[in-house]
């Protein structure tokens, strides 16, 4: 089959299987075009728990699967590659948060929702990284513990008076962009606009002109008058940025910006697991439901 055919033949099942396409924004660049929703991994998971589809065909990697099964426990969530995963999501595992929390008694747990089903049920609430802030400023304690990752801990604990206790987990893709990198980049092109996700460490988010989440480099990018952005997340977001501003550059600062993880879906593993509905993502009742709170109030917190 050609890949029009594949896509062709992807739309007809999903048709007649009852299936929503969702496609986080660093998936190949054919699957975003194919996909019925684009986005990232909190607001995917919340159109999959507010569709009437029966089934939800989640691109992205396997926590972002649970996430959708635990917003969404009536659906059949399929993840088309179960070996996707998130490095970064792995370097926590609940048997680790308990023995944070132990050294830290009555410290809530702030985890970021790019973890797995299990961590988020041992926490206390979730953020994302464009309402973290927020979530943190939204709790009365004086001490909290942020999870698993440091540079988004770091960008908290900049924007808060309350004492942050940071586990040491982080993004390689992120973590690879260097300072020499953006550097060269502005060097090169001196009337752009550099935006960072705050998954980069420190001193890259210090030479950002703007720090927000991929939703927020979107937005950025149709509002701001600029022509020329510098873009400091993964390479898969290029794809919605050039079709939402086709009159604007955008730019990677090295091409280390890459997350295997997130290209390891292909159109033949999206058909494929619409002919065989599987693999079928699912958490167990008693994780799901303590999951379900942690996300539930994050979504109560007011937004600015």
């Amino acid at each position: 089959m050609t890949q029009e055919e594949i896509k062709q033949e992807i739309r007809r099942l999903a048709r007649e299987r009852n299936a929503l396409l969702l496609a986080h924004n660093y998936q190949r660049d054919e699957i975003q075009e194919l996909a019925d929703i684009t986005g990232d991994s909190l607001a995917l998971s919340m159109e999959a728990a507010r569709t009437d589809r029966e089934v939800i065909v989640f691109c992205g990697v396997h926590f972002m699967a649970e996430s959708a099964a635990i917003l969404g426990p009536d659906k059949i969530v399929l993840l088309p590659r179960p070996d996707a995963g998130c490095p970064m999501a792995d370097m926590v595992t609940p048997e680790g948060l308990r023995e944070m929390k132990a050294r830290y008694p009555g410290a809530p747990v702030v985890t970021y929702v790019n973890s797995t089903a299990a961590v988020k049920a041992e926490s206390d609430i979730c953020c994302t990284s464009s309402n973290a802030v927020n979530v943190v400023n939204s709790l009365e304690a004086d001490e909290v513990l942020l999870v698993p990752d440091r540079n988004l801990g770091r960008y908290i604990a900049d924007r808060t008076d309350k004492t942050c206790h940071l586990w040491e987990g982080y993004c390689p893709t992120h973590d690879r962009l260097s300072v020499e990198d953006v550097q060269r980049a502005l060097e090169e092109h001196p009337d752009a606009l550099f935006m960072a996700h705050p998954e980069c460490p420190p001193p890259i988010l210090e030479l950002a002109h703007h720090i927000c989440s991929t939703s927020g480099m979107y937005e950025f990018a149709r509002q701001n008058p600029a022509a020329k952005f510098i873009v400091g997340t993964e390479m898969g977001i290029l794809y919605r940025l050039r079709k939402e501003s086709p009159d604007k550059e955008f730019i990677l600062p090295t091409s280390k910006l890459i997350c295997p993880n997130m290209k390891l879906t292909s159109l033949e593993d999206v058909l494929k697991s619409l002919q065989t509905m599987s693999p079928e993502i699912t958490v167990p009742a008693d994780v799901r439901e303590r999951a379900k709170l942690t996300l539930d109030r994050m979504l109560a917190v007011p937004r600015d």
